[in-house]
């Protein structure tokens, strides 16, 4: 299988879906590509837009249509300004005029350019198709969002766009097995291995620097979310909590920075529950910017953003304060390859597996990553792994009004608990006693999402989202 970088795995983009944002926004881009690739970019009069099925069904909570028209207009999801969004989307609805690629203004009215269509598309739940028209002709392209913000054409002779397949990395690995011999055969830890093989792609220099740019996105991810206070936006009125949480738990300290806040709340009280509330909070702050369409990292997913960087940063500024950049590091590695071994052998997108997919998937590349910073070894760590997805099976996507917020932003605090607990579980376990390995728990997951009702993933068809409805709230 093609290798899955841990920038792959972990994407700065906005919220609030990798898959329904984040996904059909790099569509977008990539289809201005092509039609500079195929010479009638600058002939385009006119772009349609066909959404499907997932995308089509909560394409509206999830700011669906938003993220194209963002994409069609040049905005990068990783670098244009959060607040500079609104002022783009609505010029574009009050003037029915859009700047393609940012620097041709065609035509564009987003209520009748942009189809919410219903039916399915065989390849994938979330699917796209833009048609670009010029001088009589036309020029279409499908795209499928397949979760985490990774986007792919059907067939591979029409998706080549992955140079990655071209390289010969040192340690190939497709699944926890050859992981974990690769680990044994070379003496070398998970995160070791992971860095051998992103030396492949980028200078060590590259990489440390890339890495710090994604903890510091989620960082300040979280001392936003726990600095401001107010209603989520979508009509569910849901009130933020991180920053009431945050109220009744900081200390009286001052503070100029995340940096400095991070050493503040190292001087707080670590009662058993003060831990339980620091983690949620740091959570539900993650996952309540990334509701308000603020920047984000994909962890694997939009949805599921908050679970590895609340583990994290209780790591940090919990268990371990002597801790820094190394430590970041290491734990984002391992998080990014568990990840990719969920990609390969099953799926990180709600739309196919359900919010196990998600939540489930965050919460063992979390446990992964913290048991090898607490001294696991290989074997224990992906136990870890193990032990929070086996505690995930089965769970749901049924968003209410088809928005990431309920369940989806508490979800992310019980999941990044369940990975604490699971890497302090693994780390207790003897590997020779465990009776299901990953892999046996990736397969299952997998098909658990095929015989999952499709009225539990991410359609808002089933569950709390026909239970609850918007007048409820």
């Amino acid at each position: 299988m093609e290798y899955i970088s841990v920038f792959d795995m972990l994407k700065i983009g906005v919220g609030p879906s990798s898959s329904h944002t984040l996904g059909p926004w790099r569509a977008a881009e990539r289809f201005i590509a092509e039609l500079k690739h195929l010479d009638i970019f600058d002939k385009t009069e006119r772009i349609t837009v066909d959404l499907y099925g997932s995308l089509s069904l909560t394409g509206i909570g999830h700011a669906t249509d938003l993220a194209v028209m963002l994409g069609l207009s040049g905005a990068d999801p990783e670098y244009v300004p959060v607040e500079a969004i609104s002022e783009i989307i609505d010029t574009i609805k009050n003037t029915h005029f859009l700047n393609l690629g940012g620097t041709q203004k065609i035509a564009f009215n987003p209520a009748k350019q942009i189809v919410f269509n219903k039916d399915f598309l065989p390849f994938h739940a979330n699917g796209l198709t833009f048609t670009a028209f010029y001088e009589d002709q036309n020029h279409e392209a499908t795209f499928y969002s397949i979760g985490g913000g990774f986007v792919v054409k059907e067939t591979a002779d029409t998706d080549t766009t992955n140079e990655k397949s071209k390289i010969d990395f040192p340690f190939a690995v497709d699944n926890a097995n050859e992981l974990l011999a690769f680990c044994v055969k070379e003496n070398k830890s998970i995160s070791e291995i992971v860095y051998e093989n992103e030396l492949m792609l980028r200078s060590p220099e590259e990489i440390d620097r890339e890495l710090m740019r994604i903890w510091n996105t989620m960082l300040e991810c979280i001392y936003i979310g726990c600095h401001t206070e107010g209603t989520l936006p979508g009509g569910l009125n849901v009130r933020r909590r991180a920053y009431d949480t945050y109220q009744k738990l900081k200390g009286d300290f001052s503070y100029n920075t995340p940096e400095e806040w991070m050493q503040t709340i190292r001087k707080t009280k670590v009662y058993f529950r003060q831990i339980l509330k620091w983690v949620s909070c740091f959570a539900l702050s993650v996952n309540e910017v990334n509701a308000s369409l603020g920047r984000v990292v994909t962890a694997p997913t939009n949805g599921s953003a908050g679970v590895i960087p609340a583990v994290l940063m209780y790591y940090l500024t919990i268990e371990n304060h002597k801790a820094g950049e190394k430590e970041i590091k290491q734990f984002l590695m391992v998080a990014g390859e568990i990840g990719s071994i969920f990609k390969k052998g099953a799926t990180i997108s709600a739309a196919m597996g359900g919010c196990q997919a998600e939540i489930g998937v965050s919460s063992a590349m979390a446990a992964a990553a913290l048991c090898e910073l607490m001294g696991g070894t290989p074997q224990q760590v992906t136990v870890a792994a193990e032990i929070a997805m086996e505690h995930h099976l089965g769970l749901t996507c049924d968003p209410i009004g088809g928005l990431v917020q309920i369940p989806c932003i508490e979800r992310n605090t019980m999941g990044a608990i369940k990975a604490i607990n699971a890497a302090e579980l693994a780390l207790d376990t003897d590997p020779k006693n465990v009776k299901v390995p990953l892999d046996k728990v990736v397969n299952t997951m997998w098909r658990t999402a095929q015989d999952m009702n499709n009225k539990y993933k991410e359609t808002s068809e089933g569950g709390l989202a026909v239970a609850v409805n918007l007048a409820d709230c």
